[in-house]
């Protein structure tokens, strides 16, 4: 008995068994990729619509905020500037305080110094004057008559 093959005919074309297996694979995955372009094209379809849809948030919120916060800056270095500038001045007038004090303390130094010699000189003089009245008492003949 001969054996018989299994065979399948299509459009006026017969296939055998052996050649069914290569065929069968052949179809699933041309199928596999028919249906993974359909899916793909919904998600492009899908996506398209979101995009046509899209409506931009509104910012204006932020926008407002921004300004509010953008004034209140300038304020601050508006204030950091005088606050600067009384620094600046307080600097320069502590600056000429400290000269003048200065230019002062010279003086009295100065002043100082020469009455320090002037007085030494005026004790000198005295000492030297006081000297010369016990040496004159002490040389007077008239001194020794007391005893």
């Amino acid at each position: 008995m001969a054996k018989q093959e299994t065979a399948l005919e299509f459009a006026g074309v017969k296939v055998k068994g052996s050649k069914m297996l290569l065929i069968i694979p052949l179809l699933g995955s041309i199928i596999g990729a028919l249906w993974g372009g359909f899916v793909f094209y919904k998600d492009y379809l899908d996506m398209k619509e979101q995009i046509q849809n899209y409506t931009a948030p509104d910012l204006s919120g932020i926008d407002k905020r921004l300004e509010v916060m953008e004034s209140e800056l300038d304020m601050v270095l508006d204030e950091v500037t005088i606050v600067a500038d009384v620094a600046k001045e307080l600097k320069n007038d502590l600056r000429q305080d400290v000269r003048r004090i200065e230019t002062i303390v010279e003086d009295v130094e100065q002043r100082v110094k020469e009455d320090a010699r002037e007085n030494q000189k005026d004790f000198k003089e005295l000492e030297e004057s006081v000297e010369n009245r016990i040496q004159k008492a002490l040389e007077n003949p008239l001194a020794n008559m007391r005893k």
